[in-house]
């Protein structure tokens, strides 16, 4: 019989993750390493991708860039692919949320908003996956929001290119599942990280937000742990174009 832990085994798979700088992103890039996959983090701080990588140690590389320039976005997926080979899997971390209420939206930040949250999965993710297609094998990983489904003050931008990360995510199954590569999406709750220090920051507010979850607490950074495992793994063999919210119950109330 076999052993249906080999099923989160990610020995001899190599992930790209991006955002890999700073928390979520971060900590997925030190799980998938833990599961045995060799990771290349991807952002623009260099300082900080080298701490990760001298914490995963000789399992990890760093690719320093800025994953909105589109003209680059070829030369990216060969930077990522040159330490340890093309990816099997991608995570697309990376996020930004301007907080601009909808007066207040200027043309730069929507610009920008749309360039990091949906723009750069869709084209990093296209030049990626010519490479899982030869391999039969490949697994993307994109990031929504509570705000896939919710409007938040100040979320505007934001929230829509979260909800059309959830399309994109339906659209990248129906165009490459075929070929062996899944494309699901994660949709994280409050957890603490820079992109959500403001709300962190206000005790009350993050009390709030732990109320109105069925399990009564924020999230940590290790709850993502499993359900990005399953996600990257042949674990989830048979699930593609799905957003599995792990929000601790926020959305089911």
């Amino acid at each position: 019989m076999s052993d249906p832990r080999a099923l989160f085994d990610l020995s001899g798979k190599v992930a790209c993750v991006t955002g890999a700088s700073s928390g979520l992103g971060r900590r997925a890039a030190i799980a998938l390493a833990a599961a045995g996959a060799r990771v290349v983090g991807v952002a623009r701080r260099a300082d900080a991708l080298d701490g990760l990588c001298a914490e995963i140690g000789d399992r990890a590389a760093p690719v320093v860039a800025d994953i909105t320039e589109r003209a680059k976005v070829s030369a990216l997926a060969e930077g990522i692919s040159a330490p340890f080979g093309a990816p099997d899997i991608i995570v697309h971390a990376a996020g930004l949320n301007t907080r601009q209420t909808a007066d207040d939206v200027t043309p730069e930040g929507w610009d920008q908003t749309l360039a990091v949250n949906l723009t750069a999965p869709f084209f990093l993710s296209q030049s990626l996956v010519p490479a899982m297609k030869r391999k039969g094998w490949g697994r993307i990983v994109n990031f929504a929001s509570l705000q896939i489904s919710r409007a938040f003050p100040g979320g505007i931008a934001y929230g829509a290119t979260k909800a059309g990360v959830g399309q994109l995510t339906r659209a990248m199954a129906e165009a490459w599942s075929k070929d062996g590569i899944t494309a699901n999406a994660i949709g994280p709750g409050f957890f603490p990280t820079e992109l959500t220090a403001a709300v962190f920051d206000d005790p009350h507010r993050a009390a709030r937000n732990a109320a109105q979850t069925c399990i009564g607490r924020n999230g940590v950074l290790q709850d993502m742990d499993g359900p990005l495992l399953f996600l990257c793994s042949d674990a989830s063999a048979y699930v593609t174009g799905q957003v599995l919210m792990v929000d601790g119950g926020f959305t089911a109330k």
